[in-house]
């Protein structure tokens, strides 16, 4: 049975958030546990270090699997909430922030229940070191609701299918981590895959253009600035757990988005209270979408530190065609051949850039 978002005639969107909830508390009940687990259930490949079952890493497969799926579900629900308040006419700077606002409040819950999650020792330099990444997380994040709220979430997809190419240049001229020649082809067939997916998908407007370009390019600054958290001497232990890093940055980019948020629409907040009262497809997509941001958010966070900055933006890409696909599936949409083409050409582009320097070497 298909489960459809709140405002179809199957409402089965709340079953997801608590499997959502319940699986990201589970793998992050303490910084060691999810590794520990998974070291439980599969054997450890040879060479040592590495969970694997049958050569595959099923903590990584699993990460991959909720992230995506997370993913799925906040882009409807994203999507029924601002289209039903107004798109970018409405609030989508409000929409914005207040979805920090739930994801910081699960994060203070899941501090607060018993033997749910350790709480970090950081000290205040670790916050200031943490202030960078916060930042780019709350731009990115605002600036992709917007791009949402302006266009077709197709053309959101198609944009934003070039942040490889924006983390692949910040890795390798700002942050000092170069990639190699075949890796840089390899993200070729990937965009233009997304691209092909979703040709007959097309609704263009400036601002969606412009602010899918502006979530490209701090998502990558996000990645990088994550990795090298990740690698800090010292704050890994004294955070506690990647969980917990991602809650300090929502938090953070939850306080940084107040001033946004009430620059652009401070003056219509009333109304948007109104709405959010007496539109109930607003107030449950609302709800829901914040919390599977968190949810999928935390584990593309949790990936992270299993892979790189640049992989994280290459899967972002793939995501993105299953997204199309699977939305299209949801509402009732035609799957012709170009868009099924499309989004073998990016599959294979990604399989491409994960093995080509071990294929060429």
């Amino acid at each position: 049975m298909r489960v459809l978002p709140f405002g179809f005639k199957k409402e089965k969107a709340p079953i997801f958030v608590g499997a959502v909830a319940g699986r990201v508390a589970a793998s992050e009940h303490a910084y060691g546990e999810a590794d520990a687990a998974a070291t439980e259930l599969a054997p450890v490949a040879r060479g040592g270090g590495v969970r694997a079952f049958m050569g595959v890493d099923a903590t990584l497969v699993a990460y991959f699997f909720f992230w995506y799926l997370g993913n799925y579900y906040y882009n409807i629900t994203n999507k029924l909430a601002l289209k039903n308040s107004g798109g970018s006419k409405g609030f989508p700077m409000t929409i914005a922030s207040l979805q920090l606002g739930i994801g910081s409040l699960y994060a203070f819950f899941a501090w607060a229940a018993p033997d749910m999650r350790s709480l970090p020792s950081i000290t205040s330099a670790d916050l200031m070191a943490m202030l960078p990444l916060a930042f780019c997380a709350m731009m990115a994040h605002c600036a992709s609701v917007f791009a949402l709220g302006a266009g077709a979430v197709s053309f959101a997809q198609i944009v934003k299918a070039a942040e490889p190419a924006f983390a692949a240049v910040l890795s390798q001229f700002v942050y000092g981590k170069p990639i190699s020649t075949a890796k840089w082809m390899c993200l070729i067939p990937v965009i233009g895959g997304v691209c092909i997916a979703s040709v007959k998908e097309l609704d263009f407007a400036v601002s969606a253009l412009v602010a899918a370009c502006a979530a490209n390019l701090f998502a990558a600054f996000k990645g990088n600035e994550n990795k090298k958290l990740m690698e800090t001497e010292g704050l890994k232990e004294r955070i506690g757990s990647v969980g917990n890093q991602f809650a300090i940055t929502t938090a953070l980019a939850f306080l940084m988005s107040i001033p946004l948020a009430y620059a652009t629409e401070g003056a219509k907040f009333a109304d948007f209270v109104e709405v959010y009262k007496t539109n109930p497809v607003v107030k449950t997509n609302f709800i829901l979408s914040g919390l599977t941001f968190y949810g999928y958010n935390e584990l593309a966070t949790m990936t992270i530190k299993k892979t790189s900055a640049i992989t994280q933006s290459v899967a972002n890409t793939a995501k993105r065609v299953i997204i199309i696909i699977g939305v299209a599936m949801v509402l009732g949409e035609s799957l012709p051949f170009m868009k099924l083409l499309g989004s073998a050409i990016c599959i294979g582009g990604v399989f491409l850039y994960s093995v080509i320097d071990q294929l060429l070497a």
